[in-house]
């Protein structure tokens, strides 16, 4: 009996074993099989050291919604269309990657009472218009941002995030300020800020300083500082300058400047309603910057004098990375004039200006290129 149990047990263990080795090479998750099945994926990883990604990146400025604009936008149900006020240019907002744009008068919507200038606010159709256009993201921070006080703010943000408008320089609470924008665009990390001179004399509620970004220099450099480790390119949007100005002041220059030496690449200005010169800025480790002083009227009831030129700045930048090494080129700074045209206060339009007028054109290129030449910036992260 006890051979009988002994010769069990052997057979038992042996049994035992063969289950054993057999669950080991098949199914266990740290078997020899299941390590060398990974090879391939290490070695992609491996290989996947080098990378290039090239955009193109685009800004307009003022969307400055006078009564007689919206009035002329208003449908006979109620609504506001401005769609056909940018047909004419929507190509040039939505063949670019990316698209900014600076959003002046604050989309409060109908329900608390559309007005105009000294005291803006507009229809939520504006926004919905440009989104459709192809812009991408939307800067607040302007001095005209308070004009309607805090609830303005709040339904402008609402209704962005509810079309899925990116937004900067203006933010329903302290937390969302602490987000900091930063958007990936095909592999190229863009971190965005935005900042105004101030709110024409509206004083920022207590305790609401997330409601508009104000230029501080302080601030303005610790808000550099956190997005240097996570973006590839810092785009700063300055609403700045003196109105009606074709150069910039010396306090422009010397912000600009100021926002090279901190870690910001690309510099759009705004405020001045007319347009000022581009000019690439070398900050003090050697880096170039490219800054366009003002961008000046997108659309816009503002007539003469150049208040009803604007333009479409475009810029290329381009990601590679080899060995490790990040390199970021920005090239090839562009702008394309627009121009707004209308009848009797009715009918705005946007037009290429080349196709209005070729003289002012040619005109307005040689102003804006005078301090530019065909460099290049190119930096390692």
């Amino acid at each position: 009996m006890k051979k009988i149990a002994a010769i069990i047990f052997l057979i038992s263990i042996v049994l035992l074993f063969g289950v054993i080795a057999f669950q080991t090479s098949e199914s266990n998750p740290f078997s020899t099989k299941k390590e060398s099945a990974e090879l391939p994926t290490r070695a992609l990883a491996s290989e996947t050291k080098s990378f290039h990604s090239s955009i193109t990146i685009a800004a307009i400025g003022d969307i400055l919604i006078h009564r007689p604009v919206y009035e002329d936008a208003k449908a006979q149900d109620g609504s506001y269309n401005f769609k056909p006020m940018i047909e004419n240019v929507m190509h040039l907002l939505s063949e670019p990657d990316f698209t900014i744009a600076n959003q002046e008068s604050i989309i409060g919507g109908t329900e608390i009472g559309l007005s105009s200038y000294p005291s803006f606010n507009s229809p939520y159709e504006v926004a919905d218009a440009f989104k459709e256009a192809g812009v991408d993201l939307m800067t607040m921070a302007n001095n005209h941002t308070l004009d309607r006080g805090e609830k303005a703010i709040l339904n402008a943000i609402s209704h962005y995030n509810k079309i899925g408008m990116h937004y900067v320089g203006s933010y329903e609470s302290e937390q969302d300020a602490n987000t900091l924008r930063i958007i990936n665009v095909q592999g190229i990390k863009l971190g965005f800020l935005s900042y105004t001179y101030g709110t024409n004399g509206i004083p920022v509620p207590k305790g609401k300083n997330h409601l508009v970004s104000l230029i501080d220099q302080e601030k303005i450099k610790q808000d550099l500082q956190k997005l240097k480790s996570e973006s590839d390119v810092i785009i700063v949007n300055m609403h700045w300058g003196l109105e009606y100005q074709s150069y910039p002041s010396n306090e422009q220059k010397e912000l600009a400047k100021f926002l090279a030496n901190e870690g910001a690449h690309v510099i759009i200005g705004h405020h001045p309603h007319v347009l000022q010169p581009m000019e690439w800025i070398e900050n003090n480790a050697g880096d170039k910057s490219i800054v366009i002083y003002s961008l000046g009227n997108f659309l816009s009831a503002q007539k003469g004098n150049g208040k009803d030129v604007g333009g479409v700045f475009t810029l290329t930048i381009e990601k590679n990375i080899t060995s490790n090494v990040n390199t970021i080129t920005l090239k090839n700074p562009t702008l394309i004039p627009t121009f707004v045209s209308s009848q009797h206060s009715r009918n705005y339009r946007v037009d290429e200006l080349e196709t209005i007028n070729s003289n002012l054109y040619q005109e307005v290129i040689a102003h804006m290129n005078q301090w530019i030449d065909d460099s290049v910036s190119i930096f390692s992260k």
